[in-house]
């Protein structure tokens, strides 16, 4: 335990009243992971929470939840929620609850929490109050709820993409009683709000084990769902993730893929890093598999022709329908229709890939160098996820790491704005006012490679571009 927190225990404790680190921390310790933040729960009021902080000289945040029996403490820079034993009830709202009021012991406070490994406290000594079997369900890697399944759904559907997180974050199996509970509560989460579902999104894309959250989200029926976003004062229903339902048992060809396209997309995010990009890009990557206009038979085997191109659109629909930045989606997008390339140029050794580099700078959602080797690096990581997520042994990413570094190093010297040029103020002296337009003349060169991208190179091109520019300068210069 954090020697603040344990402070803050102690403090509470001396003042008379009961404390506890409850929830996460607690779970994580247990796990043999480090907190990233402590939950305390006492049996003091907001009031004497207060009070007792005052004369440790503690500083503590007013916030809205204080009204729930919260104050936030900030000890040493450590920020620690403090809250008072509290029980709830629910009612019309898919998240809120209607009523709160005070608890009178730890039983009852741990009792409303979602799950069981997260309904566990522990006083400063270390000693654990486990009422519910946290201890058991984490030795059985298993995520149950604490008391009946549906009811905890029915009370708050955020739980239900809490469970496909806590699935994926702890490396989880969800109780049987827990999915069979799932769909009834799905009605519900049409009540939630957008920003409170795109962020359990996040947190489970980069999850340890996002593949498995991500398969009881889309099996379960949960991804069909809508929930909503207000604008302009109304309620506009916001379709969650459709768009994957139709992956579970999509067939694909066997002599390229032992599994079907939903097991072998699981497979690709699970063979890829916890970035969110590229995370959201190996998910999206296939999801136009299988739809019409793009499945097709040649041979006997099944075809996708075209699937890069469409899942970048469905992509980045998604991904801004979600209200995700444009530069997300319009780099997953970016990600998903270059998978297939990258393969091609990877694996065959045919293309130009100068050619088709100098027109991702030219044309693509670029504006500096740094961005384009950054997507580069993006590429190899989902293409090396691709083709371990195929499924076979003997998959060997050796030959698409190299070729992703080779393409890196090729991207770093391809300027993409004129910002990315090496020119010094020789260039500014001798053009004036034609400065931006020479420029825009010297970088088309420099990516046709018809010039080095170096300062002497470029003062001397430059010069001689004015020498045929002489008129214009002249009059800039009157």
């Amino acid at each position: 335990m954090e020697p603040i927190v344990r402070n803050v225990l102690t403090a509470l404790n001396d003042a008379g009243f009961e404390a506890y680190i409850v929830g996460g921390a607690v779970r994580d310790m247990l796990m043999g992971r480090t907190p990233h933040d402590y939950d305390v729960t006492t049996s003091a009021r907001p009031e004497d929470i207060k009070t007792v902080a005052a004369a440790q000289d503690w500083h503590t945040v007013e916030i809205k939840g204080e009204c729930f029996g919260i104050v936030v403490l900030v000890v040493a820079g450590m920020t620690i929620e403090t809250a008072t034993f509290r029980g709830e009830a629910y009612g019309s709202d898919s998240h809120r609850p209607e009523q709160v009021w005070y608890a009178k012991t730890l039983r009852e406070d741990v009792m409303r929490r979602d799950f069981t490994v997260n309904a566990m406290a522990m006083d400063r000594e270390g000693h654990i109050y486990d009422y519910i079997g946290g201890q058991k369900d984490i030795r059985k890697k298993r995520l149950a709820t604490v008391g009946d399944a549906a009811l905890r759904f029915h009370e708050d559907a955020l739980r239900l993409f809490r469970a496909c997180r806590f699935t994926g974050q702890l490396d989880f199996q969800p109780a049987k009683d827990l999915l069979r509970a799932m769909p009834a509560a799905f009605p519900r989460v049409s009540g939630l709000s957008l920003n409170r579902v795109v962020q359990e999104m996040d947190k489970l894309m980069v999850a340890p084990a996002a593949f498995k959250g991500l398969d009881v989200l889309v099996r379960s029926g949960l991804g069909d769902c809508s929930c909503r976003q207000k604008e302009n004062g109304q309620y506009t229903a916001v379709p969650i993730l459709p768009e994957c339902s139709h992956l579970p048992d999509t067939p694909q060809s066997r002599p390229f893929h032992l599994f079907d396209a939903w097991f072998h997309t699981l497979a690709v995010v699970a063979h890829t890093p916890p970035d969110l990009t590229i995370r959201y890009a190996a998910f999206f990557h296939d999801i136009a598999k299988g739809l019409p206009g793009i499945r097709g038979v040649h041979h006997g085997r099944y075809t996708d022709y075209g699937h890069d191109e469409k899942g970048a659109e469905i992509a980045k629909a998604i991904l801004l329908r979600w209200h995700k930045g444009p530069a997300l989606a319009s780099r997953v997008a970016w990600l998903v229709k270059t998978h297939m390339k990258f393969h091609y140029f990877a694996n065959t050794g045919q293309g130009d890939v100068d050619k088709w580099l100098r027109r991702e700078a030219l044309e693509g959602p670029f504006r500096r160098t740094t961005e384009l080797v950054e997507a580069v690096r993006q590429a190899t990581a989902v293409a090396k996820g691709d083709a371990l997520g195929c499924g076979y042994d003997t998959a060997d990413t050796e030959g698409t790491e190299s070729f992703g570094a080779y393409m890196a190093a090729l991207a770093s010297q391809m300027p993409v704005s004129t910002k990315d040029l090496f020119y010094d103020k020789r260039i500014p002296d001798q053009c004036a006012r034609q400065t931006g337009r020479c420029l825009q003349v010297l970088l088309k060169r420099v990516q046709n490679k018809e010039l080095q991208n170096d300062a002497d190179i470029l003062a001397e091109a430059a010069g001689k571009w004015m020498k045929r520019h002489d008129g214009a300068l002249t009059d800039d210069r009157r």
